[in-house]
């Protein structure tokens, strides 16, 4: 099946390069206007080719990449829920809480504590990267 492609290879370029600094800084305070200065856009502009190419708006794409290091850090047992709220790019502990409950589907102190149940507490480094369905199968969750 012949697919049409939505952006030229320079526009491409730009948008991976976008992408790529939102991987690298999502810690940071960095928004979709920061983004599309990156690759050289109109906000409006670089949000529809963003989404159109990689099939996620920005903020989401965003959103996805500090839910990950959040369950990362909590998977580790070393950082408390508001330690991992801030490493992940949240500047809210109510607003990282609410939306890693509508992503992960648990609280941050529960999926915290559904992690050191199925894995145990001794085994942090074994447990950091973890899928979600993995860990909703094993630990009851579905």
């Amino acid at each position: 099946m012949h697919t049409r492609r939505i952006v030229d290879d320079e526009t491409f370029r730009r948008l991976c390069r976008a992408r790529d600094y939102a991987h690298a800084y999502f810690a940071s305070p960095i928004d979709t206007r920061i983004l599309a200065q990156e690759a050289a856009l109109s906000v409006w502009h670089f949000h529809r080719l963003f989404t159109g190419t990689f099939g996620a708006t920005p903020h989401d794409f965003l959103t996805e990449l500090r839910i990950g290091r959040a369950k990362q850090l909590l998977a580790s047992g070393s950082y408390s829920v508001t330690e991992t709220c801030f490493e992940a790019g949240y500047s809210s502990l109510g607003s990282f809480s609410t939306r890693f409950r509508d992503v992960v589907g648990l609280s941050p102190g529960d999926y915290s504590r559904q992690v050191r149940r199925v894995f145990g507490p001794a085994a942090p480094a074994r447990s950091q990267f973890i899928p979600t369905c993995f860990l909703s199968l094993y630990a009851g969750l579905e």
